[in-house]
């Protein structure tokens, strides 16, 4: 892969999910101070899964068939012009439009440059290109929170938005000056035949990953939903239960890249059975722990299975996009992952309300343990069908 292609890459998308994470603990307050209450507080958050769900996949199709690059630019440019709408908005209402219009500026970035890195990634080095390109949607989401506290506290609310707009321009110019739009012989072939979308549907491989990424996204939603609530029973504080869930964004980042080139050299479809089993056992656990330690190394314990599992499933996305249209095919990936965040909330809301706050991590345990037999069944399928090897 061309080092050009990959840090430009690198650099912005970091820029850009640097930005969105430093609105992400802000949002719920200034929402508040709007008059959402809980309800409409889900439905602001879950605006921007809604919209991405939506439209990833359409975008990512069209993409296969007319380059990536002005569509990351373009997303980059709208998600500069929506940080300045936040403090404009004075009621719930604008704030949902702005989040599903965020939603789609995003839809028009994230799935858009995985495309871009998975069909510019070397035969056989899938896993460690993808998982290091992930380090940087991670490592950007860890530490957008921090910056996003130290920007509150000292100038207030709005710097933070303005910090939002401010990085994703640095993102858009580093994009629009350095990235170029190579035009790919997989991207001639599906412009000339695209392959349906029912046919894309119906293939075991891509029903397997939409499966495993929409559980583990589950298992992520509940533990940034909830764990706080475990925590704050325990007495642990504010601070506290930040280092616990920054710890699990952070060793998911930086385990990226070494998961990455494992997955290079071992069977992919075993190392995600191995992470999603390590997930779903860590969120079961958590309603055992008692006090800071056990429930940071209960986050660790997970984190550590997300970053054996992500990379593998990314690497054989891409393999299946070489045949399906990279784009279209990393749109649904990242469609799940929106899905699973809009599901999660939901659910686990509904299972607090009837059984407590300790069964939403007994029950989102199970679901993913259910979310990997089905993957399971999927793999096990397509193996026969058509030998395909991970």
């Amino acid at each position: 892969m061309s080092r050009k292609i990959f840090n430009t890459l690198f650099i912005s998308i970091f820029s850009a999910m640097l930005g969105l994470g430093v609105i992400a603990p802000l949002l719920p307050v200034y929402a508040r101070g709007l008059g959402a209450t809980g309800l409409w507080l889900g439905i602001i958050f879950s605006g921007f899964s809604f919209s991405r769900a939506v439209f990833m996949p359409i975008i990512g199709r069209i993409s296969d068939r007319s380059g990536r690059k002005k569509f990351i630019c373009s997303g980059l440019l709208l998600y500069s012009f929506v940080s300045l709408l936040y403090p404009l908005a004075e009621g719930i209402y604008p704030l949902i439009i702005i989040r599903l219009i965020h939603g789609f500026a995003s839809s028009l970035v994230i799935p858009i440059a995985m495309a871009y890195v998975g069909e510019a990634a070397d035969e056989g080095k899938e896993g460690v290109s993808m998982g290091t390109f992930s380090m940087a949607l991670f490592l950007g989401m860890g530490a957008g929170p921090f910056l996003g506290g130290f920007l509150n506290d000292t100038f207030g609310i709005n710097s933070a938005f303005y910090a939002m707009a401010v990085l994703t321009v640095i993102a858009f110019l580093i994009s629009f000056i350095f990235l170029p739009d190579v035009k790919y012989a997989a991207n001639k072939k599906h412009a000339k035949k695209a392959v349906p979308f029912k046919n894309i549907i119906s293939n075991n491989i891509i029903k397997g990953m939409l499966i495993f990424r929409a559980v583990i996204a589950m298992g992520r939603g509940g533990i940034m939903a909830f764990l706080p609530l475990i925590a704050s029973g325990v007495n642990i504080s504010p601070s506290g239960i930040g280092v616990i869930i920054s710890s699990n964004i952070f060793i998911t980042a930086f385990l990226q890249r070494p998961f990455g080139a494992l997955a290079d050299r071992y069977n992919k479809f075993h190392l995600i059975l191995i992470g999603s089993s390590i997930v779903a056992l860590s969120l079961i656990l958590v309603s055992f722990s008692h006090n800071f330690w056990e429930l940071f190394f209960i986050s660790a314990l997970m984190g550590i299975g997300a970053a054996l599992a992500i990379p593998s499933a990314q690497a054989i996305t891409v393999k299946v996009g070489n045949t399906l249209g990279m784009g279209v095919s990393m749109g649904m990936f990242n469609m799940a992952m929106s899905v699973g965040m809009i599901i999660a909330p939901l659910i686990s809301g509904v299972v607090m309300d009837k059984l407590g706050i300790k069964s939403v991590f007994y029950v989102s345990g199970i679901i993913i343990f259910c979310g990997v037999l089905v993957f399971y069944y999927y793999f096990k399928k397509e193996q026969t069908k058509s030998l395909f090897v991970v």
